[in-house]
């Protein structure tokens, strides 16, 4: 559907990538079990109206001793090349809420991936992080409160008001 949203509303792309790997695209990105990463990128490289004016923006989230390695990085250049995308990547730190089974690389290695990345002749600027301290960055819009059930509810009512009285 990404060819036929490029010829009807002819937006600019944006990916969420976050892997170079089938494995670990799998386990990041579910979807990727039923498109995976040839086929999305070949589906990029198609993309009308993509060029070096309107470059696909790659959004790839940082997640430590994961998918943040030198040769992600390399992988992720020689992708962008082998399919000839005019791209851009958005490194993302990752942001941890309570209970994540992920952390967000170290500021040092998000800057060695950009490095790579960048020397290859690929923008890849480094995202922000803004709302963490709320759990309301990228990613972390998600309560911190475990969502209970009506039964549970009721129960602790039960409890509180047995506890008053």
């Amino acid at each position: 559907m990404m060819a036929k949203c490029g010829e009807e509303i002819g937006v600019n792309l944006a990916v969420s990538l976050h892997a170079v790997t089938k494995d670990i695209r799998d386990e990041i990105v579910p979807i990727n079990r039923k498109y995976g990463l040839e086929e999305l990128l070949q589906a990029c490289a198609d993309y009308p109206g993509a060029s070096n004016a309107r470059r696909i923006t790659f959004e790839y989230v940082m997640l430590k001793d994961k998918n943040d390695s030198d040769e992600h990085a390399r992988e992720l250049v020689r992708l962008i090349k082998q399919y000839k995308l005019p791209a851009k990547v958005n490194l993302i730190p990752f942001n941890p809420w309570p209970g994540a089974i992920y952390e967000c690389s170290t500021p040092e290695r998000i800057r060695r991936f950009s490095e790579i990345v960048f020397e290859a002749g690929i923008s890849a600027p480094v995202r922000t992080p803004r709302g963490r301290d709320i759990d309301a960055a990228c990613g972390q819009l998600k309560t911190t409160a475990q969502k209970l059930s009506r039964a549970e509810l009721d129960r602790l009512a039960e409890e509180k008001q047995a506890a008053l009285g």
